[in-house]
């Protein structure tokens, strides 16, 4: 009897395909298969298969089934929850369930072996590398150097029979943790958490739980415990999510030293056939450990017991190109769809999550002191109303005070400034022209090092021109405002005996470059460290104990209806940088708003007044966690054509209780890439089903071709 097979397409598709499933062939949902559609052929995933009685359309068939291992079902349930839940096509997150499945399994090692043939000649070299070979295979440039002797030696013997090339596969599998290694002494408030988690674990089921503990105090040592408790299932796997790949090499580090072996990474830096070799190593269970960015929650885990979320509070766990979504809470549903257990961890947890805490959605484990004998910093503000930097610098007298104490100590400092390159703007003095990035209202950043003007946004650079090019005036364009370029060079300017170094996404362009300069200064190699988000976070710098931020008012600034909470944190999170270790630290904050809310929390180091006062203006207002947000992004080139589109959605918006949508409005950034763009903001109660009323809602109007329309479920970007 024949049957009936829908595909998913790894395409913006609505939904899954029908196909007859050939005879002879076998499928399970989850398989991977090709079929065709239209003049290509393309590969899916089957997610059902059903009898075909009964049938009166025909059906194009299956062409093959593909031998790689097959989607789990959690895996594919997840794919098709998180297309729900972000209103978005399903063809999208299985995009990215498969990403590791588009790069090429790893070449054959080309290796050399003795083939039993005897040199035309014999000399003292040839034989170093006959022996050298002997029971090993070596590629010729290992060999050569085995043998102490020059490739030349090696290609002789190759040219004459007596070595032969091999082609082996390279070893596919990943070490594995070793459980029966000791852990580190944990304090008692640890010992706590660890149990609190143990239980959860050995319980089994779903279970949420939120690991708040201040900067220093050992989070990392308790997850890596609860990780320790999960894998003694033999079969069982676990999840670690980090914000920042920056991040990565000093986790890895700690998961040797726990386990003996590096887990499997994934993220945008581990090369195309390692990214493969992970995947598969993933779906057959022998990737145990996992320690990747946000996309590897879309990993096809088998036996998933366990998701670490760490720094949960980073806003870089929202995803806001392509398929948008928030890793926070879809590890919170990846768990729930597992069975497994998830645990968030921050020491400046999001509201969300305190929220769910606090009324015990999810288990609160709290870590009040720092490990040891470190002590918090002291947190200090600068008024630079009363006691402003010199014209033209950007540092005040108290914070150059400081750091020269800190320096004549023999102790490191690190200056915070959350934004990249030399400059923010560049203008001309003659016509005030704002330099903008073409078809975009962005602005360009200035960035000294490399000479050129640069879109953060759409990623176009040019030259600095020599010349306005609005007006011709030479010589006229200004620098305004600073960026981290520009802090180290006055830092340099002032302290001309320090050895200064920047750490920004612009400087360290992958794990490597940052696992070396975070050695650099852990090692004391560097003496003032200018900084973006990239340090301020998870970093243990042993002899920093002063921490000056630049422009503690910067991220207050904009339309962002959590700027209070971002601000508290970034803060919160670099001041905590200072005195890890036995040196006390201390934090100083350069603000023109030292009476600000934010500002005074974080002098008093009174976390819980922010967080009381934060979650009574939510609660008021009906924002996140007390309600719900979505924005909808309309764009398109034709401005008359998307104004037409966003007031006809406008007048079908569906008449639901607990629903206000507010719009349509140019986006503060109103022209990117030559598309214009609009933007509703809709905000709903809690027991509003939003994704249903957004998708209806979206149904309601037709969308032209030239209009691209975007759906946000709990944005975080408001430009």
């Amino acid at each position: 009897m024949s049957r009936i097979a829908s595909v998913l397409l790894p395409m913006p598709l609505p939904e899954a395909f029908d196909y007859a499933e050939p005879e002879g062939l076998t499928l399970a949902v989850g398989d991977h298969v090709t079929v065709p559609l239209g003049p290509r052929v393309v590969r899916g995933v089957v997610t059902a298969v059903r009898d075909g009685a009964g049938g009166n359309r025909p059906l194009k068939p299956i062409l093959e089934r593909v031998d790689d291992p097959p989607l789990p079902p959690g895996a594919l349930a997840f794919v098709e929850w998180a297309a729900r839940y972000s209103v978005d096509v399903p063809g999208w997150p299985l995009a990215m369930a498969l990403r590791g499945l588009r790069h090429p399994p790893p070449k054959p090692d080309k290796v050399l072996a003795l083939t039993g043939a005897q040199p035309a000649r014999v000399t003292p070299a040839r034989l170093k590398v006959m022996a050298a070979a002997e029971g090993a295979r070596l590629s010729g440039a290992a060999l050569a150097s085995a043998a102490g002797v020059s490739a030349g030696v090696v290609k002789g013997l190759l040219d004459e029979g007596v070595l032969a090339v091999e082609f082996v596969e390279p070893e596919r599998g990943l070490p594995q943790p070793d459980l029966s290694l000791p852990a580190r002494a944990l304090n008692p408030g640890q010992a706590a958490c660890v149990e609190v988690l143990k239980d959860m674990l050995d319980s089994g089921g779903f279970q949420a739980a939120l690991l708040d503990g201040v900067t220093g105090s050992g989070k990392t040592e308790v997850y890596l415990e609860a990780v320790a408790e999960a894998l003694r299932d033999p079969d069982a796997q676990v999840l670690v999510l980090l914000p920042e790949i920056a991040l990565t090499q000093a986790v890895m580090a700690r998961f040797e030293q726990r386990f003996g072996a590096v887990p499997a990474e994934w993220h945008s830096g581990v090369s195309p056939p390692r990214r493969r070799q992970v995947w598969e190593a993933v779906a057959n269970g022998n990737a145990r450990i996992v320690v990747g960015a946000r996309s590897a929650l879309f990993l096809p885990f088998r036996k998933l017991r366990l998701i670490v979320v760490d720094e949960e509070h980073d806003s870089s766990f929202k995803q806001e190109e392509g398929f948008i979504y928030q890793a926070r809470d879809l590890a919170v549903a990846r768990a729930k769809i597992e069975g497994a257990s998830v645990l968030l961890a921050s020491a400046t947890p999001s509201l969300e999550s305190l929220y769910n805490a606090q009324t015990g959605r999810y288990r609160w484990l709290r870590l009040s002191a720092r490990h040891g004998a470190a002590q918090l910093p002291d947190i200090g503000l600068i008024d630079m109303r009363q006691t402003p930097p010199e014209p033209g610098r950007w540092l005040s007298p108290p914070l150059i005070k400081a750091m020269a104490l800190t320096l004549q100590r023999g102790e490191q400092a690190m200056l915070f400034l959350n934004r990249r390159g030399y400059a923010p703007l560049v203008l001309c003095k003659a016509c005030g022209e704002k330099m903008k990035s073409p078809d975009t209202d962005s602005w360009l950043v200035e960035h000294r090092y490399t000479g050129r003007l640069v879109c953060h946004l759409t990623g176009f650079s040019m030259k600095k021109p020599e010349a306005c090019p609005h007006c011709g005036a030479k010589d006229s364009l200004v620098s305004i405002g600073p960026g981290v370029e520009r802090v180290e060079e006055e830092a340099r300017h002032i302290f001309p005996d320090a050895r200064v170094a920047v750490f920004s996404s612009d400087t360290v362009m992958d794990a490597e470059g940052a696992k070396a300069l975070v050695s650099s200064m852990a090692a004391g190699e560097i003496d003032i460290l200018v900084a973006t988000q990239a340090a301020a976070k998870g970093h243990n710098f042993p002899n920093l104990t002063l921490v000056g931020v630049v422009d503690a008012d910067l991220s207050l600034r904009g339309g962002d209806l959590r700027a209070g909470e971002r601000t508290f944190q970034l803060l919160a999170q670099a001041a905590g940088r200072a005195g890890r270790h036995e040196k006390p630290g201390r934090a100083l904050l350069q603000t023109y708003a030292p009476d600000h809310a934010v500002m005074q929390a974080l002098a008093a180091q009174d976390r819980d007044a922010f967080v009381d006062a934060e979650m009574a203006m939510r609660e008021d207002a009906g924002l996140p966690p007390f309600g719900r947000l979505a924005a909808v992004i309309a764009s398109g080139p034709d401005g008359a054509a998307l104004d037409a589109y966003v007031e006809a959605l406008a007048a079908v918006i569906p008449n639901a209780e607990g629903v206000e949508v507010f719009g349509p409005a140019d986006a503060p950034l109103a022209l990117v890439r030559g598309r214009r763009r609009k933007r509703f903001l809709v905000r709903a109660a809690r027991n509003v089903d939003l994704q249903g009323f957004m998708a209806a809602w979206r149904a309601r109007a037709k969308v032209p071709n030239s209009v691209r329309v975007v759906i946000d479920v709990d944005p975080y970007s408001f430009l």
